[in-house]
């Protein structure tokens, strides 16, 4: 089991649409957690399309914890994502917080609530966690400090950089401080997908590349994703799928992420894996 965290710096690099993404295209059972602190999340009125009654996810959960029943009220509170998915590898989703006012009143769940999905490797699931934007009162500080490998979601361009770059720092030095660097890396947004073919009348600054992002962040950069709003608008809104859905680009970089990551976690775990007589 991993517990993957997707946070981001500032304005919408598309951390919760990746998220989704991610859970939906999973090789394992994954379970999304919308813990942005915000309140905005987009699941129910975006990929749900207003179908599916909102339920009190988190908020439930912060009652049960409350009264010593964390672990019988988890499974309670999830949803299906995908009911055409064969049951062995069913996405779930635990939805958030419906306004910020309610954020503060989640900082005493975050810590049991990571042992709790932690926990969750007797069903074979994977976690991901949608982190939403960083800094805000009562983020997911403890999932991301509990997390198997945290990715800090950007685009490639100088603007997002720019603001993505204190937090990169801020991030690093919190998994260096308890050996854990290996469980940091960083996902892009590709904006190179922007820009046509064709060359512009007037010269246009074109988005920074995986390397050079990742020397100005001071991070690796794990995996990139395509830029293909039309696609994405699929998991973001709850557009219907346009032809050749499957084989689109970004559903690649999507899977070809989820593999990366997945070898990320795999390194990971064989580091960390006990010695004997100098052998793993």
């Amino acid at each position: 089991m991993a517990l993957i965290v997707l946070a981001s710096a500032s304005g919408s690099p598309g951390a919760s649409t990746a998220a989704l993404a991610f859970t939906l295209n999973w090789p394992r059972p994954a379970l999304l957690v919308d813990a942005a602190p915000d309140g905005a999340s987009g699941v129910f009125a975006g990929y749900f399309r207003g179908a599916q009654e909102p339920t009190g996810g988190l908020i439930n959960l912060a009652l049960a914890h409350r009264d010593g029943a964390l672990a019988e009220a988890l499974p309670r509170e999830t949803l299906i994502l995908d009911a055409a998915a064969p049951p062995e590898r069913a996405p779930w989703f635990l939805p958030g917080i419906r306004s910020h006012e309610q954020a503060p009143s989640m900082v005493p769940l975050w810590e049991p609530l990571a042992e709790q999905l932690r926990a969750l490797d007797r069903n074979g699931q994977d976690v991901i966690v949608d982190a939403g934007r960083l800094g805000l009162v009562g983020g997911p500080q403890p999932l991301i400090a509990a997390s198997d490998l945290t990715l800090l979601v950007t685009r490639n361009s100088l603007p997002a950089l720019a603001g993505a770059r204190s937090w990169a720092t801020a991030l690093r030095e919190q998994f260096v401080t308890v050996a854990g660097l290996p469980r940091l890396g960083a996902l892009l947004v590709d904006e190179d997908g922007r820009w046509p073919t064709v060359p512009a009348v007037v010269p246009r600054v074109r988005p920074y590349t995986a390397r050079q992002v990742a020397k100005a962040l001071q991070i690796p950069v794990v995996a990139s994703i395509d830029w293909d709003p039309e696609v994405a608008e699929v998991y973001s809104h709850g557009a219907r799928k346009p032809r050749k859905f499957e084989s689109s680009s970004l559903l690649r970089s999507y899977r070809a992420a989820a593999a990366s990551i997945g070898s990320i976690l795999a390194a990971n775990q064989a580091s960390l894996a006990p010695t004997i007589g100098g052998r793993t």
